[in-house]
């Protein structure tokens, strides 16, 4: 039975034109059975967006992690509930991020990038001693790299080799493989992904990092089918690579700078699994709603319209930016005494130019980290407006403290 009809191409291709997304693909499963199949769009080359088209999942990779595990403790391999890496963290801590360990202990995107789960243990070597472990949840994708390492000491294998050779093979993942490092290890025939500022699709170049184990998989939709499909015998756990939302629903969501994706499992039993070749930004936080939407037609209900603000919030800070630039014009040419106390507050946008890695860590993602590189393929209009506007007002203050 092909349940794709009207309802849900219209679905997808209002989602592609909200978000200013050039290329979807999506897989429906129902029980053990693939239902459908079907890109959208294009890809960065230009090329038509099929089921074979190669995607980054970003950290639904967890998910297929988190089954390694979980054959190697079946196999008695692995003990989930004894301490790792000569510290007080178990295995299942590490899987459902209540280790004690966070971006804040270890910022792993801001820090040199290990090239292997090895180096990965030596990179969190003292966040492993001085982490906690409790009941709260920290997302990091540290916790998945140790794991990955896990992995490797109990198999005896690579980690990705391990993926391939139990999971991905006998799933008939054929065109389906995990990597090290961004953009390094990226497949000949992965085509980039796209970037977004002021209304403009960009293709871009995921930046370097280490994604052994959180958000290495590189996967067609094709292949998610097959995933997906597997599901009812590989009996996925809340704090396994998956979490459970809102609705108790089983489901991961994984973001890359220039690509997103989610997967999700229905009380009704379907499967769902969006990859789409745009990153996340400002107003698009990616597939979720999207997901979401076909979950609601499928099972027969009305999804609400898909929404994006990408383009409002990029219109308002390119605004934002000009209007800066002409204030700060205007005051150098017709410059007016201030007590020079008051200047001090020019320097306001500096510092929160500074700070925005954190901020929008702690505002967006509980503290996760990321660099201003990073910053700048998530929202380069907000790091141009303060910049702009850093310059700007630096030049004023300079000015009015010579006179």
């Amino acid at each position: 039975m092909n349940i794709w009809g009207a309802a849900l191409t219209l679905l997808v291709s209002t989602y592609m034109g909200e978000a200013s997304c050039p290329g979807v693909a999506v897989a429906i499963t129902k029980g053990d059975q693939v239902i459908a199949v079907q890109g959208f769009g294009h890809d960065s080359t230009g090329a038509p967006m099929t089921e074979n088209t190669k995607m980054a999942i970003a950290s639904v990779s967890k998910s297929f992690t988190a089954l390694a595990v979980r054959q190697l403790a079946d196999a008695g391999k692995i003990d989930l509930d004894r301490p790792v890496f000569d510290s007080r963290v178990t295995a299942r801590q590490l899987l459902a991020h209540k280790s004690g360990i966070s971006d804040r202990t270890l910022p792993e995107k801001s820090l040199k990038q290990p090239g292997s789960p090895a180096e990965a243990v030596e990179r969190a070597r003292e966040a492993l001693q001085k982490a906690v472990p409790d009941n709260e949840f920290r997302y990091t994708n540290t916790n998945y790299h140790l794991a990955a390492r896990l992995v490797e000491l109990a198999s005896g294998e690579n980690f990705n080799a391990y993926l391939k050779k139990h999971v991905f093979e006998p799933l008939g993942m054929r065109d389906t493989v995990a990597i090290d490092v961004t953009p390094r290890d990226l497949p000949a025939d992965y085509r980039k992904g796209y970037g977004y500022a002021y209304g403009f699709s960009i293709p871009l170049t995921e930046p370097d990092r280490f994604v052994t184990g959180s958000d290495g998989v590189i996967t067609t939709a094709a292949d998610m089918a097959k995933w997906l499909a597997a599901q009812p015998k590989l009996a996925p756990q809340d704090g396994m690579g998956w979490e459970a939302d809102q609705q108790g629903r089983l489901r991961h969501n994984g973001i890359w700078f220039t690509s997103t994706a989610g997967q999700l499992l229905t009380e009704s039993g379907y499967g769902i699994a969006v990859m789409a070749n745009s990153g996340i930004t400002l107003g698009n936080e990616g597939t979720y709603g999207l997901e979401n939407g076909i979950a609601d037609v499928v099972d027969g209900k009305t999804p609400p319209e898909p929404e994006s603000y990408r383009l409002l919030i990029d219109l308002v800070l390119a605004a934002l930016t000009l209007l800066s630039t002409a204030l700060g014009i205007r005051a150098l040419k017709r410059p007016r005494r201030f007590h020079k106390a008051w200047q001090v507050l020019r320097f306001v946008p500096l510092g929160v130019l500074l700070a925005l890695p954190t901020l929008l860590g702690l505002l967006y993602g509980g503290g996760r980290d990321i660099t201003f590189f990073q910053l700048a393929h998530y929202s380069l209009p907000l790091v141009v407006w303060l910049g702009v506007s850093s310059v700007m007002n630096l030049s004023v203050a300079v000015a009015r403290w010579r006179r």
